[in-house]
């Protein structure tokens, strides 16, 4: 190949970068988003909760959606998280790690990936984690951990169950042993959630990965997910590498996950908050179905006692 041939393919390359990440930009600004068919209005998948209606696939929402969709429009607190020290390695890549946080906080508004609210589900007050896929890919550092942390704490201190949605690529590789240290925290604050007596749910929305799945997504009294969720720890690639045999079609698909027994349930978004309405006054005995049911049991056992007596 010679040089002139280079640049020649050298030029469309470039032409290529730019003309998708204009395309990218464009559809990020514009009223129209893809699916299935090809173009669909982004307020005609909005009324439809992100879903498809062709598909049925759960596109990907930002934390404030998810409270909408469980609590009711704006019908939620948000409470303030502690925010760490930004850059704890001093980590430069291809641009150092304080810039990549910087544009993440432009880009979604938010300090970090996670958000703690507290809203109401059948009258029943619950602490409720989300987290931004457009901040880093939703990965962990410090400042989620300490945003899971505060979620947990006041979960105990207002006797409230705490309902995590788990989505992510892992954690962050800028803070190192920093990062893979909210792990081992994450899980000693569940289990002072249920050392407490207090439910402990996990919703898992596409995708949940890495270290996200190795601690708290997978330490759920109940594990829930959306359909088509992506549940992995290693990427399919290097799984089929590594044992050198085809997957099974549809492997780390949240159908199959639940088929080898990793989750509980497959819930549709508009199912959502009836299902963990009905879930939690289950496990805080307060169903209603369940009290009829222990009185006529102890109508029943009365009954039996003056029989015998």
């Amino acid at each position: 190949m010679n040089w002139i041939t280079k640049i020649i393919k050298a030029g469309e390359k470039i032409k290529t970068a730019i003309h998708q990440r204009a395309s990218k930009e464009d559809v990020a600004k514009s009223d129209w988003t893809s699916c299935c068919k090809g173009p669909i209005l982004k307020k005609d998948l909005e009324e439809n909760l992100f879903v498809c209606p062709d598909c049925n696939r759960h596109h990907r929402i930002k934390p404030k959606q998810r409270f909408d969709i469980l609590f009711g429009k704006n019908n939620y607190q948000i409470l303030k998280t502690p925010l760490p020290k930004d850059d704890p390695l001093g980590f430069v890549d291809s641009k150092p790690y304080k810039e990549r946080l910087k544009i993440a906080r432009k880009k979604t508004g938010l300090d970090c990936s996670m958000i703690v609210a507290v809203g109401s589900i059948n009258n029943i007050k619950i602490t409720t984690i989300a987290s931004d896929f457009d901040f880093m890919g939703a990965s962990i550092g410090a400042a989620e951990g300490e945003a899971f942390l505060f979620a947990a704490q006041n979960a105990i201190e207002n006797k409230q169950p705490l309902l995590v949605i788990a989505t992510g690529g892992g954690m962050k590789m800028q803070e190192g042993m920093v990062s893979l240290n909210q792990m081992a925290r994450t899980t000693l604050a569940v289990n002072e959630v249920k050392a407490a007596g207090l439910p402990y749910i996990v919703l898992m929305a596409d995708p949940v990965a890495g270290g996200i799945t190795a601690s708290y997504a997978m330490l759920g009294d109940i594990h829930i997910a959306e359909p088509g969720a992506l549940i992995a720890f290693a990427g399919a690639r290097v799984i089929r590498g590594t044992v050198k045999e085809e997957l099974p079609e549809g492997f780390q698909k949240s159908e199959y996950v639940e088929k080898t027994g990793f989750i509980d349930l497959i819930v549709e978004r508009k199912d959502l908050a009836t299902k963990i309405g009905t879930l939690l006054s289950i496990l805080l005995k307060q169903n209603s179905v369940i009290s009829s049911e222990e009185n006529e049991t102890s109508e029943g056992s009365q009954s039996l006692t003056k029989a015998a007596s």
